[in-house]
């Protein structure tokens, strides 16, 4: 679907962007590849792996409406990966976080629907399902603004949705990056928050699948979240360094004990299908028939997906094995 097409990334310099301009250039033929970021180093930096023709660069901030309009026409599909996304920062800096998180949502929201884009898919997190930081209130207020879009945007115009999904395996801020470097120093113990803490992993290039599935089967308004493993931050520590033993050091603030990607209270309007769910939005103009004539199925009233609840587990071996994939992953995006 991406064939002669003009796509537009915000934050495109992160390693979602890369990863996600790496496997659109491997599958497919677009005419344009936008990459609008602020950060003119880290534009210089990916333009020596990603020069081919299709490729642009545009310097500009999503706070900033009049630049994402000029560097919005024509364009015909947005991922919008662009936020601020440190816990600590957002609590200490809550306007610049609500600034580039809530109100640059809006705007990437108006560009879209003025200049005639026929689909945007927006990154959400975890942390924007039952939110106890600001960051993730400002996510979660993200996802109410591309879901109600929707509805500004008419029948026949933008088509929104968000694709919420948890840790990715080796990002940057994700624990196995911490654990690596607690390792390599020769620490002798590696630091656990919370013995009874658990937490969802997707790997890069499976995010990356996943807003590509969403793109083409969106209808505009849900909001889609992969099923995938969960693992004891126990076992995870186990699996990497067995040799080391682990020290409690106590939960963090704004940090939770096990994720949650369904709340309880959305589980009334979640349908889940092949590799998903859905969270359907609570609007007139969403058509609930539509999925159940393609094989989704509603969940129980009591349904709830979190981290301690899943069905699927990730044991050492099947971690280190992804871990390995997600490595190579990165070794490449590093050559290309």
């Amino acid at each position: 679907m991406f064939d002669n097409k003009s796509i537009f990334i915000t934050g495109g310099t992160g390693s979602f962007g890369k990863h996600f301009v790496k496997t659109i250039l491997e599958r497919y033929k677009p005419s344009k590849l936008i990459i609008y970021s602020r950060d003119e180093l880290k534009q210089y930096e990916m333009q020596q792996d990603f020069n081919d023709d299709c490729m642009r660069y545009f310097i500009g901030d999503v706070r900033d409406i009049d630049r994402l309009k000029m560097a919005m026409k024509g364009v015909d599909y947005v991922v919008h990966a662009a936020a601020l996304k440190q816990v600590p920062a957002a609590e200490y800096n809550p306007m610049e976080c609500i600034r580039t998180n809530v109100n640059g949502a809006e705007n990437v929201m108006t560009a879209a629907i003025e200049c005639g884009v026929k689909r945007v898919v927006a990154l959400s997190t975890d942390k924007a399902a039952n939110p106890i930081n600001l960051y993730g209130a400002s996510k979660l207020a993200s996802d109410k603004i591309f879901v109600a879009a929707n509805n500004i945007s008419g029948h026949d115009g933008t088509k929104f949705c968000v694709v919420r999904y948890g840790n990715v395996m080796g990002s940057r801020g994700s624990v196995i990056p911490f654990f690596k470097k607690q390792i390599a120093s020769g620490a002798d113990h590696l630091t656990i928050t919370d013995e009874r803490m658990t937490r969802f992993w997707i790997t890069l290039q499976q995010g990356v699948d996943f807003v590509i599935d969403s793109f083409e089967m969106m209808q505009g308004g849900e909001i889609f979240v992969p099923q995938i493993p969960s693992m004891k931050m126990t076992e995870l520590a186990t699996a990497m360094a067995p040799h080391l033993p682990q020290k409690i050091v106590g939960i963090r603030p704004g940090e939770k004990l096990h994720e949650i990607m369904v709340p309880l209270d959305d589980g009334r309007s979640t349908l889940e299908y092949k590799n998903r769910y859905i969270i359907e939005p609570q609007f007139a103009f969403w058509e609930h028939e539509s999925y159940l004539k393609m094989g989704a199925k509603q969940v129980p009233n009591d349904f709830y997906y979190a981290s301690d609840n899943n069905s699927v587990w990730l044991d050492g071996e099947s971690l280190l094995k992804l871990l390995d994939e997600s490595e190579k992953q990165n070794v490449i995006l590093k050559e290309a």
